[in-house]
């Protein structure tokens, strides 16, 4: 089987068991998440089709090393997959990272805490806070 079409297999594979196994954010039930991927998917269209179409490319794929079928203006069918497993891990990544951001009600508690603890560690005669 081609290299780029089993990287792309891999790839698509692994985000979605990434975020059934690991991250559990259950974005694939989302119409918000859906409606991204069509968004990146109408502006890969074009975009792609532009630069891998057939009578002028700009982008020249290795026919040994992909299906050879093409959707729209020549686009290679893999890029769609590889555009859905970027897209979506960026997803998930940037949602973990929101998910682990304190809330800004946190952070002041947050704050508040720091400041009793550094209050108790005076009171009690330490000098390194």
């Amino acid at each position: 089987m081609p290299e780029y079409t089993v990287l792309t297999a891999c790839a698509v594979v692994a985000v979605v068991v990434a975020e059934l196994v690991y991250f559990k954010s259950g974005i694939f039930t989302t119409a918000q998440y859906w409606w991204s991927i069509v968004i990146v998917f109408a502006f890969q269209i074009p975009v792609d089709g532009w630069l891998t179409k057939l009578s002028n490319p700009i982008v020249i794929y290795d026919p040994e090393e992909m299906l050879g079928w093409r959707t729209p203006w020549d686009i290679p069918v893999e890029d769609f997959g590889f555009g859905f497993a970027m897209v979506t891990l960026a997803i998930l990544l940037w949602r973990r990272w929101l998910d682990r951001r304190p809330s800004s009600q946190e952070a002041i508690d947050g704050d508040h805490d720091h400041d009793a603890r550094r209050r108790s560690r005076l009171r009690r005669g330490r000098t390194s806070i």
